[in-house]
């Protein structure tokens, strides 16, 4: 996909945040801050960022969880990134 922003989480509880809350998850390169993340989110799907939070996994990886602004968008990126 691209560096900052490796991939989106295709787990059941990201599916369920796409669809109840409007937020999708990503695993995010580890030296990438909150406000690089929510630039790249932003210019990539083209779309307002309202929050990101930031936790580092069991596995060591870093996953950012991405709220977005407008209502539906999530469940739109999630369809056109195939795991809806």
């Amino acid at each position: 996909m691209m560096e900052k922003l490796k991939h989106i989480v295709p787990s059941e509880k990201a599916t369920l945040m796409i669809d109840s809350e409007n937020k999708l998850q990503f695993i995010v390169d580890l030296r990438v801050n909150k406000e690089v993340i929510k630039r790249e989110v932003e210019r990539v799907f083209e779309t307002s960022v309202k929050s990101v939070r930031t936790m580092i996994t069991f596995k060591g990886e870093k996953k950012a969880i991405i709220e977005l602004e407008e209502e539906g968008k999530a469940k739109e990126i999630g369809t056109s990134l195939g795991i809806l």
